[in-house]
C-alpha cells in the first residue's frame, strides 16, 4: 500500500519528470492528457522524441494520437506516469502492437554519502565513453542512432535550472564511469540520471563514487527528493536498493518499432 507521505514524494517525481520533458524538448504538441515531445536534431532517440501521457487522457485513441504525433518517425514510444491510467492504456496499445516495459521511479532514502570524488565535466570529455558504450549495448544499431543518443546530452541543458554531467577518472585520467544530475532547488527535487560504467572499468567502484558525488551534490543544493529510473527487470535496481533507493513508483514505456 502507498503511504500519503510516499504519494506526495511520487508527486512531486512525476511533476520533474513532467517538467523536465517539457523543457528539454525542442518543441511540444498537446493532447488531452499529455503531449508529443519532439526533437528533430535527434529523431532517432525515443527519449527525446515520445508521447508522455501524465493526466487523464482517453485510452482508446491514444495509439491513433501517437501515430498522429510521431508519424515522421521509424518509431513509436508512449511513456505513462499514472498506474490507472497505464493499466487502462495496456489493451489498445497492445492490439496496436506495442511492447510494454516498466521504469522504476526510485527515491534515495539512505543517509548522504560523506565522500564523493567525482567532477563536473562536458560533453567533449564524454563523447568518445558515450559512443564505446552506446556501441556496446546497442551493437546492431547504425551510425547515425549511435550519434543521436550521444549527441542528445546538449538538449539535456536545457531540462532544469542546473543541470551537472559528473565522471569518475582512474588514475590516469580516463573517464571510468559518468552520469548526470539534475537539479530543482525551488522545489527541492533532483534526479540522477544515466549512470554507466566504461567496459574496461566494470567493478571498481567508479559508478559508486558518480553516485555519492551526486547525492552529495543534490543535498548541498537543497534537494531532499532525489530520484533515478531503474528498468523493473534489470540487475541495476538491486545495486541502487544496497545504495538506498526505493522503489515509490514507476513508468509504463510503450513501444514500438
Amino acid at each position: 500500500m502507498t503511504t500519503a507521505p510516499q504519494a506526495d514524494e511520487l508527486r512531486r517525481i512525476h511533476a520533474f519528470v513532467s517538467a523536465f520533458t517539457r523543457r528539454q524538448a525542442a518543441r511540444t504538441v498537446p493532447f488531452p492528457g499529455g503531449f508529443a515531445a519532439l526533437d528533430d536534431a535527434y529523431a532517432l532517440s525515443r527519449g527525446d522524441n515520445h508521447v508522455l501521457v501524465d493526466g487523464p487522457t482517453d485510452p482508446r485513441t491514444l495509439p491513433e494520437v501517437a501515430d498522429r504525433l510521431l508519424g515522421h518517425l521509424p518509431h513509436r514510444a508512449v511513456y505513462v506516469l499514472d498506474e490507472a491510467t497505464a493499466a487502462a492504456c495496456a489493451q489498445p496499445l497492445a492490439a496496436a502492437g506495442y511492447e510494454l516495459s516498466t521504469v522504476l521511479l526510485m527515491r534515495h532514502t539512505g543517509p548522504v554519502p560523506e565522500l564523493g570524488g567525482a567532477r563536473e565535466v562536458d560533453l567533449p570529455a564524454l563523447r568518445g565513453p558515450l559512443t564505446e558504450s552506446w556501441r556496446r549495448f546497442l551493437p546492431d544499431e547504425g551510425d547515425e542512432v549511435i550519434r543521436d543518443l550521444v549527441e542528445r546530452r546538449t538538449a539535456r541543458r536545457r531540462g532544469a535550472d542546473d543541470v551537472r554531467f559528473l565522471a569518475s577518472h582512474d588514475e590516469w585520467g580516463e573517464v571510468a564511469a559518468w552520469g548526470d544530475l539534475y537539479l530543482d532547488p525551488a522545489s527541492g527535487t533532483a534526479q540522477i540520471e544515466d549512470l554507466v560504467t566504461a567496459a574496461t572499468h566494470l567493478r571498481q567502484g567508479h559508478a559508486g563514487v558518480v553516485l555519492d558525488t551526486a547525492l552529495r551534490m543534490a543535498a548541498e543544493a537543497g534537494c531532499t527528493t532525489v530520484f533515478l529510473s531503474a528498468l523493473a527487470d534489470d540487475w541495476p535496481r538491486h545495486w541502487y536498493e544496497r545504495r538506498g533507493f526505493t522503489p515509490v513508483g514507476s513508468v509504463h514505456c510503450f513501444e514500438r518499432a
